[in-house]
């Protein structure tokens, strides 16, 4: 009798101390839930901006919260939840840009075309491309690669030897060089001035530099990263008259026709190769325009238009194919009278008219949007008027 009863009492503190552990198991288990609810909220979009929080049981009555995150504000009311919550916990969350990076939390880019993946490996997927000369934030570093964001807020993977990190003081001294922008689709900067000279560098349309004098028709420059050379004048238009100029519809149109036969490369943003996002954002950007990076994120800005109707779009308006306007895998530039140019394959020109030989049956137009009258809304950015190119009062 003695033995049954130490036995049932066992029993009892066993099965009282499973209970607790499911208790605990499921407020756990609904905790992380709720945790993963509210960073989708907060970060709907997790190519601009890093919020990966997670909770670890230790079956303990304080948990681990680990992760990390490049938005302050976002740190902060993560952990308000958990304390609404009423849980103990231990803050391990990275709050990016790491303070390892010390002062220098900012880069320029200083090849004609660097590439931005989206894992620390030349062999993981290319995500972007930016050119000389554009301003990153730098948010991570190891040995050789650093996870940058660019001026559109779209985050990835640089291999060191494409940017040169400055602080913010080198920063500022930067936007107020004598800087020029190449204006031709190709080209190269040469040791002297002449093209009997040496190259130092490849250019590409959009490529930024300091211009540091003039001979004999050619500019010498510099290129962030402390190499110099001689560039055609004819070929570059200083930074402040291509940034203040008006946008217009016809200037657009002709950068799109010169790409014309371009490669298409999944990831490319560059005249040496383009997607099709990638293709609308140079375009866009030769005028001075910053646009979202992907499709289906500038499908959301600009003014919306009827695209059902032919009649009422107008050149230079963004087409966008998918399943649905929810899914979008597609862009290209409205012309006229039904023709559209785009990256698919190559840079050519196809029709939204079934009758017509250019019309592809498996591209379904879902949406169009008109940018040039939405300047300075949100994802579409004047140059002039970023803070990360121009001091700004």
């Amino acid at each position: 009798m003695k033995n049954n009863f130490k036995k049932s009492g066992f029993l009892l503190l066993m099965l009282f101390a499973g209970t607790m552990m499911m208790a605990q198991s499921t407020s756990f288990k609904t905790l992380s839930l709720e945790l993963q609810s509210l960073q989708k909220q907060l970060v709907p979009d997790k190519r601009v901006a890093i919020l990966e929080i997670e909770i670890k049981d230790t079956l303990q009555p304080t948990v681990v919260v680990s992760g990390e995150t490049d938005l302050a504000e976002a740190k902060a009311q993560i952990i308000q939840f958990l304390n609404d919550k009423k849980f103990s916990f231990i803050d391990s969350i990275r709050l990016l840009p790491e303070s390892k990076l010390g002062d220098k939390i900012w880069a320029l880019a200083t090849l004609s075309v660097s590439n931005l993946r989206t894992e620390p490996d030349h062999a993981s997927e290319l995500a972007s491309q930016v050119m000389m000369g554009t301003p990153l934030k730098v948010l991570d570093c190891n040995e050789k690669w650093c996870r940058v964001q660019t001026p559109e807020n779209y985050i990835g993977w640089m291999d060191t030897s494409g940017f040169e990190r400055v602080d913010q003081k080198e920063l500022n001294r930067w936007k107020a060089l004598n800087r020029y922008v190449f204006k031709s689709m190709t080209g190269y900067v040469y040791d002297a001035p002449g093209k009997k000279g040496k190259i130092v560098s490849d250019l590409v349309l959009g490529d930024l530099f300091e211009v540091e004098t003039t001979v004999k028709g050619f500019f010498k420059i510099k290129i962030p990263d402390g190499r110099s050379g001689f560039v055609k004048k004819s070929d570059c238009i200083s930074f402040d008259e291509w940034s203040n100029s008006e946008p217009n519809v016809q200037a657009v149109l002709t950068v799109a026709r010169q790409m014309m036969g371009s490669p298409y490369l999944w990831g490319g943003t560059s005249s040496k190769g383009v997607d099709c996002s990638g293709f609308v954002k140079l375009v866009y950007y030769s005028q001075g325009i910053i646009l979202a990076r992907d499709a289906s994120q500038q499908a959301k800005y600009g003014e919306a238009i009827d695209f059902t109707n032919t009649n009422k779009l107008q050149a230079g308006d963004l087409l966008f194919f998918g399943s649905s306007a929810q899914r979008i895998g597609h862009v290209g530039i409205y012309l006229e009278k039904g023709n559209f140019i785009h990256a698919s394959g190559r840079v050519h020109i196809s029709s939204l008219i079934p009758t017509d030989p250019k019309y592809v049956p498996s591209r379904k137009n879902v949406a169009a949007r008109r940018i040039l009258n939405s300047l300075n809304t949100e994802g579409i950015v004047m140059v002039k008027d970023h803070p990360w190119y121009t001091v700004k009062p």
